[in-house]
């Protein structure tokens, strides 16, 4: 049997605590005051202005200000405002207006996602194009995809939607099968107009069936699958106050922002009754999808889906059995609407624990003994869509002290009509349906606090040596170490033929051994941002051309674009970030990690995508003196064999 528990914060006990209801209708009030919100103002974001360190620690203090970020579009002003504000004090703290054509535009509205449509519709332009491909307006859906910043004309300084039409059959249909191509339209949204329409003349719409769910596709349902069954008849073993959760040694707090999705904070780990602090803060800052075809219609196509579109305001309710399995735990975070209402997403995060295969297992024939542990994760996780696709956000939190994070991409991939056989920026996953090569790349952002803030990152490298007398027989390797001590040095790459993985150490809290205690990151050795250095979204996602960069603690330095992505000219993030080559050596310091895929896609990605998974490892190195998981008892003889999995004699 599965269970759930869907827990919803109703009071705020914590300053790490997620918005409730209560903070958001007070976030309103506190604007309306101020007169900050007539009738045409929406609002692009609204989340959490976390404390700083020194009010956070040891411990919070009960006069802890409760203050939140709020961003401001009004289209009739043609205004965006940056806002801090005091929910304790009920004030506003500081607004900032800001210059689009320098500071880019706030994250796109929900709304905006129909309005691209209806602007459409009644332009004659548009209406013609179609009409000249034999369609009206009424049978074809249009993407609103963010618009980059390249050298077209008339874009400096307005809010701007790029539009593609794909044709639908019917209510039910998925008109990503059927994309119109040479059509696309360039959308001012702020003034309602179509400011730009490129149209190169009718293209063949293909006409394959992407209904995955139809029987004609999928056939008759499979009637061999036997159930498995996840039980926990003592129930989990993990325990949630507010949203602080504790598992067997690990303790944090889950937190959710509308851009970032899922957030941990301050987490922990105890051993012995020795509790130690591993990270103060880690989320996926970024995550940027850029495409790799250079035709007009989708050159420009690159979408930052954290920045652009915020991953948590578009996060999915959970269900039982189909998206979670087993003894669940929900939360269910609250996000603002356009306009600043309280939005509750019922089970949107989600809690359980999962079997994790052998900790550890040993058959000693001199010892006469045969012991095997099994090991196990506590997982935390998301799932949202943006557009066509989706993606689950998983943190994993094992016995044995790993911190893994895995993003899952699933969906449909972007389409197009396939120019002819063999394109070279495209794969045909159906007769005439191409779908352009792109990338899906993430950056972590790791505010690292291993036994406190005293942090440095050494890069290190396996070495092959030649024969020399004292390696006669050409066997030895080793391994280099190389401390990171600038912003500027620390910008690496990852290097599989070296087996390059970064040790992140406290140089001031050793081991039994009297080495530093620390983690490791193994990277996947994914490639980096595979567009030209000099194209505009390599300015833009400049964070996706390294996979390692290491930055000196900042509170406002949290996302690895910049605070604003959509239509930002470029440079912003971690380029400014580590442009100021601060000392990272023995210093409260940031990792921020880039990794993802690299999407070819198959035929067998149509109709709809087998999940594809990309992430990270954090692996203790030397933070404990030895394995951390010989308490684990031995299973019982009812889960395995009649003996249990170890010897009796």
């Amino acid at each position: 049997m599965t269970l759930q528990t869907d827990r919803r914060a109703t009071q705020t006990t914590h300053p790490l605590d997620q918005l409730t209801t209560e903070d958001f209708d007070a976030v309103r009030s506190v604007l309306e005051q101020e007169g900050l919100v007539p009738d045409t103002t929406r609002f692009a974001y609204v989340g959490l202005l976390e404390p700083s360190k020194d009010e956070l620690y040891p411990t919070p203090g009960p006069g802890t200000d409760r203050r939140v970020r709020v961003m401001l579009w009004d289209a009739a002003l043609s205004r965006s405002l940056d806002v801090a504000l005091s929910l304790t004090s009920k004030s506003v703290l500081r607004q900032i207006e800001l210059d689009p054509s320098v500071d880019g535009q706030l994250p796109v509205l929900l709304e905006e996602f129909d309005l691209i449509e209806e602007i459409l519709a009644a332009d004659e332009g548009w209406i013609a194009s179609l009409a000249s491909r034999g369609l009206t307006t009424a049978q074809v859906r249009v993407a609103p995809l963010s618009a980059g910043v390249f050298e077209y004309e008339n874009e400096t300084g307005k809010r701007l939607l790029r539009g593609l039409g794909f044709r639908q059959d019917h209510p039910g249909d998925h008109a990503w099968a059927h994309p119109i191509d040479g059509l696309v339209a360039f959308v001012d949204v702020e003034n309602r107009r179509v400011s730009h329409l490129l149209d190169d003349g009718p293209v063949p719409v293909p006409e394959v069936n992407g209904n995955y769910t139809d029987p004609a596709i999928h056939g008759e349902l499979r009637t061999d699958l036997k159930p498995i069954e996840v039980i926990q008849p003592e129930g989990a073993s993990f325990t949630i106050e507010g949203n602080h959760l504790s598992w067997l040694g690990w303790d944090l707090r889950v937190g959710f922002d509308a851009r970032e999705g899922l957030v941990l904070h301050q987490l922990h780990h105890t051993l012995n009754g020795n509790r130690r602090p591993i990270m103060h803060r880690a989320a996926i800052s970024e995550m940027v999808v850029p495409y790799g075809d250079p035709a007009p219609y989708r050159s420009w196509q690159n979408y930052f889906d954290s920045g652009e579109y915020l991953v948590g305001r578009d996060a999915n309710s959970l269900k039982l059995g189909c998206d979670c399995l087993g003894e669940i735990t929900y939360l269910s975070p609250v996000v603002a609407d356009d306009f600043g209402h309280p939005r509750t997403i019922p089970n949107g995060i989600c809690i359980h624990e999962e079997d994790a295969g052998i900790a550890w297992k040993h058959t000693d024939e001199w010892a006469n003994s045969n012991e095997v542990r099994r090991n196990r994760r506590l997982v935390v996780s998301f799932f949202t869509t943006v557009g066509n696709y989706d993606y689950g956000f998983y943190w994993y939190l094992y016995l044995d002290g790993t911190i893994e994070f895995e993003a899952k991409a699933t969906g449909i991939v972007f389409t197009a009509a396939l120019p002819y056989k063999g394109y070279e920026y495209a794969s045909e996953i159906a007769p005439g349906l191409g779908a352009p090569y792109h990338q899906h790349l993430f950056s972590a952002r790791m505010d690292m606090m291993i036994d406190g803030n005293s942090n440095r990152v050494e890069e290190l490298d396996l070495v092959r040596l030649p024969k020399s007398p004292g390696n006669p027989h050409g066997n030895a390797f080793t391994q280099k170490r190389t401390v990171l001590e600038s912003e500027q040095q620390a910008i690496r790459d990852a290097d599989g033929t070296v087996g390059r993985i970064w040790h992140i150490s406290n140089p001031e809290s050793l081991n039994k051994m009297d080495q530093p205690v620390g983690y490791t990151l193994y990277p996947e050795n994914s490639p980096t941002l595979a567009m030209a250095d000099d194209s505009s979204i390599a300015s833009r996602a400049a964070f996706a051309r390294h996979h390692l960069w290491v930055t000196k603690f900042a509170e406002d330095e949290l996302y690895a674009a910049g605070d604003f992505v959509n239509q930002h000219p470029g440079g912003a993030g971690l380029p400014a970030f580590a442009a100021q080559d601060r000392n990272v050596n023995g210093e409260d310091i940031v990792v921020w990690h880039s990794f993802g895929l690299t999407h070819f896609p198959r035929p067998e990605d149509w109709p709809i995508m087998p999940v594809d998974t990309t992430g990270f490892k954090l692996k203790p190195h030397g933070f404990f003196d030895e394995n951390p998981t010989l308490n684990l008892p031995a299973s019982t003889a009812g889960h395995c064999s009649p003996t249990g999995c170890h010897d009796e004699n």
